[in-house]
């Protein structure tokens, strides 16, 4: 595997190693791995829906757009309350 040269400041590189040495790795290998797990939003998308698939076809359970967005706004309340 080639590597590449990724420019960031120096701040940032800073930060990054020390998490990837918390976590007994090389800053090589934590990007790598974070990059391997990091899903795309097109990705996360395909996720969502299969998962939806999945809940209708166990549960029936079905929101609508409209719901949806209800339970988006009561889960990001709750967890402002639990933040704060």
């Amino acid at each position: 595997m080639t590597d590449a040269n990724i420019r960031i400041p120096v701040e940032a590189r800073n930060r990054l190693a020390e998490l990837a040495a918390a976590e007994g790795m090389s800053l090589r290998a934590y990007l790598a791995l974070h990059a391997e797990r990091m899903l795309t939003p097109a990705e996360r998308a395909e996720r969502a829906t299969r998962a939806r698939a999945v809940l209708r076809a166990w549960s029936g359970y079905d929101p609508s757009t409209a719901e949806e967005a209800q339970l988006d706004a009561e889960l990001d309340r709750r967890i402002a309350e639990a933040m704060r």
